[in-house]
């Protein structure tokens, strides 16, 4: 066995969690290796898109928030770390239809947690926020410390910063397969094998491949996301214009201000897209074809049209985004079972993961060295789906 290639950690996929996950370990000391079957970042999967939501009062579910609140930690330390502005607070104004139970979790959440979140009158909202047209019933919120990260700048420093604490990152290596053999890990690829004591798997789309246990649980979701013209830039631009989410219980609406490109890069336009979960056939993440659909466009076409008006001109571009869904639509973080706790895995983030990036990648470093966290992920374990 050569001894270059024998390492204390191998983490298989280098997107969003499995560079979060590189970082914390080289920032524990650890030998890891980190293997990536593209470039990191890349637009394949579910990080892509120069935008991501980041926000405290979760409607999704109040058991996320303890790791909300040390993920905002996080980025602010690694920012601190780089020299680099990763997050943008430009607060997430809530516009949703009544009786709904994300908005009821919203407020909980805010309670709980003492999470400042104001309630915006129809006049106010008209006021401040007259790009909307809202129907009267609806119940606007506004959660001022909220704001967007930037997913591939995020990923590319926390590679840096793993690299510069003596991680080997190695891109354009496919695995092939995996097992624990003599009680060691041994990763074969395209292009060698490899040893290790422990491994993570953060496989994104690809996860069940590698963890064929779980392909009964995870299916993966063909998304759009678009940027288009508004037709007035000033009313939508950067320090005019929130992030915003719409649900009127039928649709699940989000977006962004329109960035400025000398900072942000491309895309031009205003990022808007349609959160649709569960949706759709199950996607081959190795499915060359990914073109977008005039049916996708035009019902986000008639989204904008109906809410956000004079924020709709013409699409300007338009890509595909992976989910990869749970049943339940909550990840999973555990040890992979059969393995003495030597094999973590974290996979099945529906749409809505990327905020946690910078915490989750701690929780697993805990799993696979520690062999337990101190973080709440109970709920999230992948035994449940055997009840």
């Amino acid at each position: 066995m050569s001894q270059k290639k024998m390492v204390d950690v191998i983490v298989i996929g280098v997107g969003s969690m499995g560079s979060s996950a590189c970082y914390h370990l080289a920032k524990r000391g650890v030998n890891v290796l980190g293997l990536e079957q593209f470039e990191a970042p890349h637009d394949l999967g579910s990080h892509s898109g120069q935008s991501r939501i980041i926000r405290k009062a979760y409607g999704e579910d109040t058991d996320y928030v303890p790791l909300l609140i040390k993920a905002y930690q996080n980025w602010e330390t690694l920012e601190q770390e780089t020299q680099t502005k990763l997050y943008y607070q430009t607060g997430l104004l809530y516009l949703c239809a009544p009786h709904n139970q994300y908005l009821n979790n919203i407020k909980c959440a805010s309670k709980a947690f003492n999470i400042e979140v104001n309630t915006i009158s129809k006049e106010s909202l008209n006021s401040k926020y007259p790009q909307f047209v809202i129907p009267h019933n609806f119940e606007h919120i506004l959660e001022p410390q909220s704001g967007f990260l930037r997913p591939e700048l995020c990923i590319t420093k926390l590679i840096e910063q793993a690299i510069l604490r003596g991680a080997s990152i190695k891109m354009h290596e496919k695995v092939l397969s995996w097992e624990q053999h003599q009680g060691m890990i041994r990763v074969k690829t395209d292009q060698d094998l490899y040893y290790a004591s422990k491994l993570i798997i953060t496989a994104g789309p690809w996860a069940s491949q590698l963890i064929p246990t779980l392909k009964p649980h995870l299916k993966v979701i063909k998304q759009m996301i678009a940027w288009v013209k508004p037709k007035s830039w000033e009313q939508f631009r950067l320090g005019n214009f929130p992030c915003w989410i719409l649900n009127d219980l039928n649709l699940y609406g989000y977006g962004f201000p329109a960035l400025p490109n000398e900072t942000f890069g491309t895309p031009l336009g205003m990022k808007v897209a349609l959160h649709q979960y569960q949706t759709g056939s199950d996607f081959n993440p190795d499915t060359k074809d990914r073109r977008v659909h005039q049916t996708e466009l035009d019902l986000l076409i008639h989204f904008m049209k109906q809410f956000i008006p004079e924020g709709f001109k013409e699409i300007l571009q338009s890509k595909t985004c992976l989910y990869t869904n749970t049943l339940d639509s909550n990840f999973i973080i555990d040890h992979l079972e059969g393995y003495d706790k030597n094999v973590a895995i974290a996979a099945g983030f529906s749409g809505h993961g990327f905020k946690f990036v910078s915490v989750i990648g701690d929780i697993l470093a805990d799993l696979i060295l520690e062999k337990s966290t101190k973080y709440p992920i109970k709920f999230l374990n992948a035994s449940r789906f055997k009840r």
